[in-house]
């Protein structure tokens, strides 16, 4: 009998207790109640959501395995992250080991006195053969001399018996709901709203005393009201429950979507404060993250490529549809909260322009095209370096203009004849690949339908090609008025740069001004000297200015006067080099502004 359908109905225990908070280590038990005679277990390489192989196993520690109360039996390591044990079938395998979780963030692990977080990718053995048996997650309640009798747990798992607090035993159906089910255990701020008739649970972490937490709960369920309502319109949603796990610190931002939960981390100063009625632009930025990571649930959760219909976790896992499924949530997650009235009309169009701005600051946008990026994750957005922005493109932020010029012309082509929008479109996928996996066949299929034509040459332009999008044309035929600012000096001059201490050079991009002068990732810009002094003139007398020291680039025209041209001054490995560079002209930037309200209205206004 092949060992992929063997023991399909044993059950799996995992214990996970704490072995160690000032050591930052779980401490895992794994039973396996009927193994195979040469029974393998691996560790995930990566979390699905975030692609990257993280190398779990290295946190992995102290493996042993046996039989019976004092059998040791034989363990071998296969690869990186596999392991097989000969033992008897007839007797449960119970293996141990310690995992180091000191990762502060929503994709690995953490623990220490003051909270305790973990995915099962990063905790929880794969038995090669069980996969599909069910699971079972136990949380002891930590001893009384652990000075954790505060701590309480939240996840998404099925509860099976607990205590109030929560530790207990869970259950899953699969090793794949074990995984997808991350645990928040400690002193957590907690609350509960109902949205069409399904629970839903917040839980804070690390939150100041501040925080005004009726108002995140309000504006959370406000945010997946409209959400469900743009799946299921007066239906309820397939998920019975959700949970969204935020931790608060000092400066971090981000999130990961779950089959109904998310883990979130935001900088502490972004919660929303009590007695602040005004949102401010860190909670705004963090209520579209809520907003991004809970219309996954539907978007990449369930309705997902089909290259994700079963995940290895052993290697990487590709696709080309990440501009979908990352790019359209990122979108919908703003336009969501428009049509949700957390925002205005003018607030909305601020953050679209940004996203623009920054697709069409990045050089790599006529390099790589957002299907390739796509493909690409694994080695190039999530291993981001100095030539990033000149090598590949954000599949997030192209792939939500991409959403733009699709909702736009459809809506632009359809206003005398479908009426169809984007939003048909996701609904019509959603039911057409019955919230399963999707091939870009099947987008290309249900938009050629609604709209009554075929998109092939947008998606051939927009998608697999490097064209810039039809942004001004499309916004102005929907009513928005597209202005032209003067840039900042950064983009003036083809620059990124740290300006914390003096004027750091992070990249230079690519056909830019600072390019061509010679200017390289790593530089510290210290100052300027007009252009054509000779390095060997005699020294200038005393009280003559021979050239000015900078701490920000807006220094530049500041001291540079009228001058065409000047000599950089730049600290690069110890030595001082003087580059000659060009002054910038007056590029431009984009600002949106609405020009129609009707037709603004129609696009961005909350629908009944």
């Amino acid at each position: 009998m092949p060992v992929s359908q063997q023991n399909t109905n044993a059950l799996i225990h995992c214990r996970v207790e704490i072995g160690g908070l000032n050591a930052h280590l779980f401490r895992v038990t794994l039973t396996i109640e009927q193994p195979s005679a040469l029974q393998r277990v691996s560790l995930p390489v990566w979390i699905p959501g975030s692609y990257l192989v993280r190398e779990f196993s290295k946190n992995l520690q102290g493996l042993q395995a046996h039989q019976g109360a004092r059998t040791t039996v034989p363990l071998v390591q296969l690869d990186k992250c596999s392991w097989q044990i000969q033992c008897s079938p007839a007797k449960p395998l119970v293996l141990s080991y310690d995992v180091y979780a000191h990762d502060n963030s929503v994709r690995t692990a953490w623990l220490n006195a003051h909270r305790g977080f973990f995915n099962g990718t990063s905790l929880c053995l794969k038995v090669e053969g069980q996969e599909s048996s069910p699971h079972v997650l136990e949380l002891p309640v930590p001893k009384a001399a652990s000075g954790l009798s505060a701590w309480s747990v939240a996840t998404g798992l099925t509860a099976q018996k607990i205590n109030k607090q929560g530790f207990g035993t869970y259950r899953a159906a699969s090793y794949d709901e074990l995984v997808d089910c991350p645990v928040e255990m400690g002193p957590f701020w907690s609350g509960t709203f109902t949205t069409r008739g399904v629970p839903h649970r917040f839980v804070v972490a690390g939150a100041a005393s501040t925080f005004d937490g009726a108002r995140l709960l309000a504006d959370a369920q406000t945010i997946c009201e409209t959400e469900i309502r743009f799946w299921h319109g007066n239906k309820k949603p397939l998920f019975k429950n959700y949970l969204f796990m935020l931790n608060a610190v000092d400066e971090s931002y981000g999130g990961l979507e779950h089959r109904n939960s998310t883990a979130l981390i935001c900088t502490r100063k972004d919660l929303p404060r009590v007695g602040e009625s005004k949102a401010t632009e860190g909670y705004t930025t963090l209520r579209g993250l809520i907003g991004h990571e809970y219309f996954h649930t539907w978007n990449v959760k369930r309705l997902r490529p089909s290259e994700f219909q079963s995940y290895q976790y052993g290697r990487e896992n590709y696709t080309e549809l990440l501009w979908f499924f990352e790019g359209f949530t990122s979108y919908y997650d703003d336009l969501l909260l428009r049509r949700a009235g957390l925002l205005d009309n003018a607030a909305y169009l601020r953050l679209l322009n940004k996203t623009i701005n920054q697709v069409m600051q990045t050089p790599g946008r006529l390099v790589q095209s957002v299907a390739q990026a796509s493909f690409d994750a694994w080695v190039k957005y999530y291993r981001p370096d100095e030539n990033t922005p000149n090598a590949t493109v954000n599949y997030y932020a192209k792939g939500a203009l991409v959403a733009l010029c699709f909702d736009l012309t459809l809506r632009k082509e359809g206003r005398a004849a479908h009426g169809k929008t984007l939003d048909d479109v996701m609904r019509a996928l959603w039911l057409s690949c019955k919230a399963g996996p999707m091939r870009e066949a099947d987008f290309a299929e249900a938009i050629k339908s609604l709209g009554g034509r075929s998109f092939a040459p947008e998606l051939a332009r927009w998608v697999h090609g490097l064209d810039e999008l039809p942004l001004k044309a499309l916004l102005q035929a929907q009513g928005v008025a597209v202005f032209e600012d003067p840039a900042q000096m950064a983009q003036r001059l083809g620059l990124r740069v740290s300006e914390s201490q003096g004027v750091q050079v992070q990249t230079v991009l690519r056909g830019g001004l600072a390019e061509r002068a010679g200017f390289s990732a790593g530089d510290e810009w210290l100052g300027l000297e007009p252009a054509g002094r000779a390095p060997t003139k005699a020294t200038p007398q005393a009280g003559q200015v021979a050239g000015w020291r900078m701490s920000r680039l807006d220094d530049l025209l500041l001291y540079a006067g009228s001058a065409k041209k000047v000599i950089a001054l730049v600290s690069r490995d110890k030595r001082l080099l003087r580059l000659e560079l060009t002054l910038p002209p007056a590029l431009t930037t984009w600002r949106l502004a609405v020009q129609d309200a009707a037709l603004v209205n129609e696009w961005l206004s909350p629908k009944d």
